[in-house]
């Protein structure tokens, strides 16, 4: 076809999530049939990007500025804590608009068949952040899965002997739905019905 290079680029994009061979082989063709206006703007947003986006030393969110943008923000009210599995998820929850609370970022969800347990989650600091008095309800927006109902139950129990309010997503979440991937009326719908954990 057309060189190492080509297959080393096609290679790469196939690696991106929604991604296949074919998918990548045409994302390829049109940046590589105008390079100055598709691959090059591209590659300096890619370079920029790399050099520029961190977590967020407070909830985990990926940005350009630490504390993240949503922390920072003095408008977001600082006695709720949407806990979520991934930075996908709190996009996601954003892109809805229906949380003006904080989040937190787990980096995933407890599997022993997995062997991911607390220790390998962004746990500690999620509860040194409630200890620290301010948070009032803390809402687990975990995906209705095994191990999301297994970190859910788990974090309430380490949760409750701090008074603080517990609730999780209500309805819309369907059982072994991911939250990144839901419309913004069904995330609207499952935050708004929220319940006690």
């Amino acid at each position: 076809m057309g060189g190492p290079e080509v297959e080393h680029l096609i290679g790469l994009l196939s690696k991106l999530p929604g991604m296949g061979p074919r998918s990548a082989r045409r994302a390829a063709l049109k940046m590589l049939q105008q390079p100055e206006s598709r691959m090059l703007p591209l590659a300096a947003a890619l370079r920029e990007a790399a050099e520029a986006v961190k977590p967020c030393a407070d909830c985990g969110n990926l940005d350009s500025q630490d504390p993240c943008t949503i922390c920072a923000d003095e408008h977001r009210d600082r006695s709720i804590i949407c806990v979520v599995e991934g930075v996908g998820d709190l996009w996601a929850l954003e892109r809805a608009r229906v949380h003006t609370g904080l989040y937190h970022v787990l980096g995933g969800t407890l599997s022993a068949l997995s062997g991911i347990g607390p220790e390998d989650l962004n746990i500690p600091l999620l509860l040194s952040r409630i200890a620290e008095g301010e948070v009032a309800e803390v809402i687990l927006a975990l995906g209705a899965t095994v191990d999301g109902a297994a970190t859910a139950h788990w974090l309430t129990d380490q949760i409750r002997p701090t008074g603080v309010a517990i609730t999780r997503v209500g309805q819309g979440v369907p059982m072994g739905g991911a939250l990144d991937v839901l419309d913004d009326g069904t995330l609207a719908a499952a935050l708004r019905t929220r319940r006690g954990a």
